[in-house]
This record gives C-alpha cells, sequence and structure tokens, in this order.
C-alpha cells in the first residue's frame, strides 16, 4: 500500500470553553471575599478599568433636553441592570430590578456634608490625633497580640542556657496545635533532630512547665493532669479518673466509683473540679480571626404578606469601563501591538463588567427559586423544610444543574431565621408511609432532636421508640438512619444518656 499525501474534510461538533466563558464560570462559583480579590487584582491589570465611587450619584443630573455627553460614555455593573424587569412570582416575590442594586435608590436621600465650602473636622472627637506630627507616627498607634509560640520561646529562654536543649525546645514548640498540643510521638521526633529519646522527654518534660499550665501535654488526660497538679489536686482516685475518661464520657459512673474506689460523693467532686480545667489552653493566645459570614442575599417579609429578595450590594464589586480613555490612547497608538494591547484590554473589560451583572442575575435568580420551593421553612421553621434538589431548581429556571451548584457554593442567604447558606436548603428525601408526600432529611432530623430533648428523665427514648414516634406522625424510617441522625447531631446513645439523667438527679 502506497503512502500518498491527501486532503480530507470531516465534519464534527465539539466544546471549546473561551477564556471568557471560563471566567464567567470561575466568578459564579467565587465568595464575595474571593470576588472582591479577583477584581482587585483586575483593576491593577487593565487601564481601562476603574472602581466605581460613591460621589458619582452626587453628580448634578443632566437637563432632560440636553444630549448626552460623549466625554461621560461610562459604562458600569449597576447601569446594566436597568433592563428587562425580572418577573413577580406566584408567591407574591419581589425580585424587582430596584432589588438588584437597592442601594442605589438609597443614595438619592443619604444625608452628605454642605459641599458649598472647605469643612471644619477640627472640633470631631478624636481630631486631635495627628500623624503627622513631631511626636506621632503610625507604628506608635498599632498594637500586636502575643502569639502561643512566641509567648513559649520567650520562657524557653530564660528555662535553659543550653543550646542543645533549645534547638529540642524550639523543635518542639513548632509543633503545636492550636489548642497548644504536641500530637507526634517522641521517639519519632527524637530520631529526626538525631536526638536521646530521654533529652527530648527531658526538654519536653521542662516545656510542660511553662504558661499557660497544660501547654504542650501529649493528650487530654496529660493536659488535665498538668493543671490538676500545679492545683496540688491530682492524688491516685484522680489520676484513675484521668486514665479512664472513656468512661466519664459514657458517663459510666458505677464504672467510674468501682475502678477508682470512691463513692458518688466523691466522684461529683471529681468531675466538678475537671470540668473547672482548660481542655484548649493554647486558645487563650487566640489563633486565626473569626470570619463573619457575609449574606449574598437578603430575605425579608413583604407588606403584601410575601417575600422580598435583593443581593447585598455591600459584597458587589462595581467597576467601570472608561470609554474615554479608551478612546483618547488607542487614538495615539501608533504600533500594532499597542493597539492590539488596548483593544484586548477593552475587550476583557467589558466582558468583566457583563460577568459580574450576569452573577449578580443568576443568584438573584437561583435565590428566588430557594425561596419560593422553601416558603414553609421560612414561614414556619425547619421542620417544614422541603426535600429538594439541585435539578428541580435547575428545570424550574431553566439552568443547567451544573450552574445551580456553582452559584450555591460559598452564597449565604440571610433570612428571618438566621443566615443559611444555600446549598442548606437542598436535602434529601425521606418517604412517607401511606405513600403521602416526602419529608426533608433536615426536618428529621430536627424532630428527633426535639423528641430527645423533651424526653423525661424517667423515659428516656431509646433508638426502636424514636422509630415508633416516626412513624406514627408519617414518617417512614429506619432504626440505623435514626442512631446516623443523632450521631451527627452528637447526641448520646439512650444508655448514656440515662447514666447522664441519673447522676445530674
Amino acid at each position: 500500500m502506497a503512502l500518498t499525501p491527501r486532503l480530507e474534510m470531516r465534519q464534527g461538533q465539539s466544546l471549546v470553553m473561551t477564556p471568557q466563558l471560563q471566567q464567567a464560570i470561575k466568578l459564579l462559583q467565587l465568595s464575595n471575599l474571593d470576588l472582591a480579590t479577583y477584581v482587585e487584582q483586575e483593576l491593577e491589570k487593565n487601564p481601562l478599568l476603574e472602581p466605581a465611587r460613591e460621589d458619582r450619584d452626587e453628580a448634578p443630573a443632566p437637563e432632560p433636553q440636553a444630549p448626552e455627553s460623549e466625554t461621560d460614555n461610562l459604562r458600569a455593573t449597576d447601569e446594566a441592570v436597568t433592563s428587562d424587569e425580572m418577573p413577580v412570582t406566584a408567591n407574591d416575590l419581589d425580585v424587582s430590578e430596584e432589588n438588584l442594586y437597592a442601594d442605589q435608590a438609597k443614595a438619592d436621600v443619604a444625608e452628605v456634608p454642605d459641599a458649598a465650602g472647605p469643612q471644619d473636622w477640627s472640633n470631631v472627637s478624636g481630631a486631635s490625633h495627628k500623624f503627622d506630627g513631631p511626636d506621632r507616627d503610625l507604628e506608635s498607634t498599632l498594637s500586636e497580640q502575643i502569639n502561643l509560640r512566641d509567648h513559649l520561646l520567650e520562657q524557653l529562654s530564660v528555662a535553659t542556657n543550653d543550646p542543645t536543649e533549645r534547638i529540642i525546645g524550639s523543635y518542639l514548640i513548632d509543633l503545636i496545635d492550636e489548642a497548644g498540643y504536641v500530637r507526634e510521638d517522641m521517639a519519632e521526633i527524637a530520631d529526626r533532630l538525631g536526638a536521646e529519646l530521654a533529652a527530648v522527654e527531658h526538654v519536653l518534660k521542662t516545656c510542660q512547665a511553662f504558661e499557660p499550665t497544660g501547654v504542650m501535654a501529649r493528650d487530654l488526660a496529660e493536659c488535665l493532669a498538668l493543671q490538676l497538679a500545679e492545683k496540688d489536686r491530682l492524688d491516685p482516685a484522680m489520676d484513675c479518673l484521668l486514665k479512664n475518661l472513656e468512661l466519664l464520657a459514657k458517663h459510666d459512673m458505677q464504672a467510674i466509683m468501682r475502678i477508682c474506689e470512691v463513692d458518688a460523693e466523691d466522684v461529683g467532686d471529681m468531675i466538678g473540679e475537671i470540668r473547672a480545667l482548660n481542655p484548649k489552653p493554647g486558645l487563650e493566645f487566640g489563633g486565626e480571626a473569626v470570619q463573619p459570614v457575609v449574606p449574598d442575599v437578603f430575605i425579608r417579609e413583604a407588606s403584601d404578606g410575601g417575600w422580598r429578595i435583593e443581593l447585598n450590594t455591600d459584597t458587589l464589586p462595581r467597576v467601570l469601563v472608561n470609554s474615554q480613555y479608551y478612546a483618547e490612547v488607542s487614538g495615539k497608538a501608533k504600533d500594532a501591538d499597542s493597539k492590539t494591547y488596548l483593544t484586548e484590554c477593552f475587550a476583557n473589560a467589558n466582558w468583566l463588567v457583563k460577568s459580574l451583572d450576569q452573577r449578580a442575575r443568576t443568584i438573584l435568580k437561583v435565590s428566588t427559586e430557594i425561596v419560593k420551593q422553601q416558603d414553609g421553612f421560612l414561614a414556619y421553621g425547619v421542620q417544614h423544610l422541603r426535600p429538594l434538589n439541585l435539578k428541580t431548581v435547575a428545570d424550574a429556571i431553566n439552568m443547567h444543574e451544573s450552574t445551580v451548584s456553582r452559584v450555591t457554593s460559598n452564597k449565604y442567604m440571610a433570612t428571618p431565621r438566621g443566615i443559611f447558606e444555600l446549598k442548606y436548603f437542598f436535602t434529601s428525601a425521606i418517604p412517607a408511609t401511606g405513600g403521602g408526600e416526602a419529608h426533608s432529611a433536615e426536618a428529621v432530623r430536627h424532630r428527633i432532636k426535639i423528641l430527645i430533648d423533651e424526653e423525661p428523665p424517667t423515659g428516656v427514648l431509646s433508638d426502636d421508640r424514636i422509630v415508633e414516634l416516626l412513624k406514627s406522625n408519617g414518617i417512614d424510617i429506619a432504626r440505623r438512619t435514626v442512631a446516623k441522625y443523632r450521631e451527627a447531631l452528637k447526641i448520646p446513645s439512650s444508655v448514656q444518656r440515662r447514666r447522664l439523667k441519673k447522676a445530674s438527679a
């Protein structure tokens, strides 16, 4: 068979994801904090993008008869959403376009200082703190909280002068977790450092005398023992109790009294002393700052009995495309590379504005459908949460399931019942007895918790009894499912609860 060159034409289909499409998908699944960071990076890279200023609303409105000025040709995300008003749903959901960026309407009535002349801020409280004076600098106003590692290293430098011990101690301090524990095996640490195991344990013993008391323990029992020893309360009975903490977790008081050879009164006193201790001494020096959850969507009750759905405009970055600057610099560009660069920047800037607008619309659309589906939860509570999956919402709003999944990731909704992640409203279904309407798994978990919370001290409910009660209420559920939900709620078994109730009686 001879090999000869030839031309062939084939027809086929393929999905090509352009960089712009990849950017739109990426923006859709970002949280509000990640989105703000991404937009900041784009502002640094693209000279045609600029942040929207809040004072642009203070500019005088143009005369109705005056033609639009070409020098004011700036496009922004908050101006791009003034078209195509969203329809109101059958549940009287208020999702008009003015709610997409509700702060724009509020800006018209905001009180601002008189701009007729210079403002005198000298009488404002705190204005006397000047940073440009010879005796003041910015650094003198800042404070830094010492962390646990630095606090322990300072004590190590005082506790020993031996260079080897300081190296071992520094290494051990670097291994502590946020709670103040050293979880790694001492033999492995000694082998890693090329030191004797006895030397490592000696340094560990020295470090365990540091403040806060209980720090650098290897487990909970050792942490509690260090604190009790400092209080001179580590007697043989207490030491025996610490070695059998699993019995305390199970509330098996009879076994504790037998092993520790004490009576019920002594057990109660020892448990009281243990509860007064700090199981995580390292947290006294804090850790990473807790980042508060900022909702992306607000749900409020409307005057007509429905629900008003608004985007949190504070979390929506607003950017402008400076068309005037683009026209100015593109006209002066001489070489082809400069023109190509400016054209790409202009296209990317416009696409970013469009993507941000589309992201806001999609979040609002998905949130609206979630509110329609979970109206009972908003009105009556978690016991009325309905089973819901991504496909139901996707079919209702004519979107793909993957799009709904991206929208609900890392997005939060502020409701009259608290702040919830959008994924919270998607729960699996528990079948109903007699072929009735299915129940939400989250609602069933809540019902199990209520049953256990309301159980009398003399009538602790077993998992089998809970199954019977749920089935009498129309919920077809298996015993293993009840046990799984109970464990997920961190509720002890019926045996442990009975022991606990007897001990507290």
